[in-house]
């Protein structure tokens, strides 16, 4: 089954990961203020995305529990 980039929520975790390993995106810290909302959300997803496309689900195994 192909990988698919996933919204996962879990107690104290939500975010983006990937539905075949225990990946997860680690959003990039941009100061306040540094730039308008909308150019955030922007380069988050495209190094949500890249990050994700070169990401090896054998690095992060899923737990067995």
């Amino acid at each position: 089954m192909p990988r698919k980039l996933t919204w996962i929520e879990k107690p104290g975790l939500a975010g983006w990961g990937c539905s075949a390993c225990a990946w997860l995106f680690q959003a990039p810290s941009v100061p306040a203020g540094e730039s308008p909302e909308g150019i955030r959300r922007i380069i988050e997803e495209l190094q949500r995305n890249r990050e994700f496309a070169s990401h090896v689900c054998t690095h992060y195994p899923k737990s067995k529990n």
